[in-house]
């Protein structure tokens, strides 16, 4: 199930690997209250995912708080997902990702206000976690304008994001990152996340 282009036939599976994850990310106060969300692809033809259900304490989660959504975040099995179901479903779409991670952390807002026209980020070794050299050119993590309508905030995404980079904040609101499985996207999100609480803690400090 780590691969974007497996099949994950079984929604339970699919529902205790999300479980797990979002108790780790609740662990780290990323997911507070109920909010944030996770997705996996379960299938490519026709496209279908594993969403985490709405309006569940995401430290608790068990196998079956999960919802089968096609291509435009519809759900197929289950219960309501998430309200944002239908943008996971667009970056795995547009990116070709098998999983997406959704949190809402101090530092992405506050980098968001900060850092409105994108955050920089250059010579740190953390950046070839994403795929990055260390001592490379730099690289911009995206910050896109909020909005409560999925189709306009799916369309700020594909105008704003960049290549380079498996991730987004979204201002006022948290950060999407995706990679080809649950654990590689998990391991994007921290390390995106570091690089936020680094920029909060020294300001300047990647761009210099």
């Amino acid at each position: 199930m780590t691969g974007p282009g497996r099949n994950v036939p079984d929604l339970t599976e699919a529902g205790a690997v999300l479980a797990a994850e979002a108790a780790r990310f609740a662990s780290f106060g990323w997911m507070r209250g109920t909010s944030g969300n996770l997705s996996v692809v379960t299938s490519r033809e026709p496209l279908r995912l594993a969403v985490t259900a709405s309006g569940l304490d995401k430290g608790e989660l068990t196998a079956a708080d999960v919802v089968l959504v096609d291509g435009d975040g519809r759900a197929v099995r289950g219960g309501r997902p998430s309200a944002e179901a239908a943008l996971h479903a667009r970056v795995a779409r547009l990116t070709g990702a098998g999983a997406v991670v959704h949190v809402h952390t101090v530092a992405s807002v506050a980098m968001g206000r900060r850092r409105p026209a994108g955050i920089v980020l250059r010579d740190l070794e953390m950046l070839k976690g994403l795929g990055q050299p260390a001592d490379g050119p730099p690289v911009v993590l995206p910050v896109i304008a909020n909005s409560q309508d999925m189709k306009v905030l799916g369309d700020r995404l594909v105008a704003g994001r960049e290549p380079r980079m498996p991730a987004v904040v979204v201002a006022g609101h948290g950060l999407y990152v995706w990679g080809g499985g649950p654990r590689e996207a998990r391991h994007r999100t921290e390390i995106v996340e570091w690089l936020l609480e680094l920029e909060l803690t020294d300001p300047g400090g990647c761009t210099r």
